[in-house]
C-alpha cells in the first residue's frame, strides 16, 4: 500500500550525500530528483524515499512520532546501515538489536534530525 516517503531537509546537497551512502549500502541508487528534491530506491516499481525542501518555503522540521523504517536483508546489513549513519554525523537513536522476538532494528536520526530506522523481521 505505501507509494513512497518523503521527508523534509533544510541542505539539500548535505541530506544527498548522507543519503547516497546509506542508499549506496542498501542496494539502491537515485532515482528521480531535481532542485528542490531527491527520491532513492529501485527502479522496480517498489516504495521510494525522497527528501526535499519545503515546497511551502518554511523551515524543514522533524515531526514528533514520525520515522522512516529501511528494510534490511539481514541483521549485519542492520547493522552495517546503523554504523555508517552514526559515521555520517547522524545521532544514535537505539543501537541495534532484537527489539522482540523475530523484529531487529537499529535507529538513528539524520542530519536534519528525522528519525530513521534499518530493520528487518524473522
Amino acid at each position: 500500500m505505501l507509494g513512497y516517503v518523503t521527508i523534509g531537509t533544510n541542505d539539500l546537497p548535505r541530506a544527498a550525500a548522507f543519503y547516497d551512502a546509506i542508499a549506496a549500502e542498501m542496494g539502491g541508487k537515485r532515482i528521480m530528483e531535481n532542485d528542490n528534491f531527491i527520491a532513492w530506491g529501485p527502479t522496480d516499481g517498489n516504495p521510494g524515499f525522497g527528501v526535499t525542501i519545503p515546497f511551502d518555503g518554511q523551515r524543514a522540521t522533524p515531526g514528533n512520532g514520525q520515522m522512516i523504517a529501511l528494510i534490511a536483508d539481514d541483521r549485519v546489513e542492520v547493522d552495517r546501515i546503523h554504523a555508517l549513519a552514526l559515521s555520517l554525523g547522524a545521532t544514535d537513536e537505539g543501537a541495534p538489536g532484537e527489539r522482540f522476538t523475530g523484529f531487529y532494528a537499529g535507529y538513528f536520526r539524520d542530519l536534519d534530525g528525522n528519525k530513521v530506522s534499518a530493520f528487518m523481521m524473522g
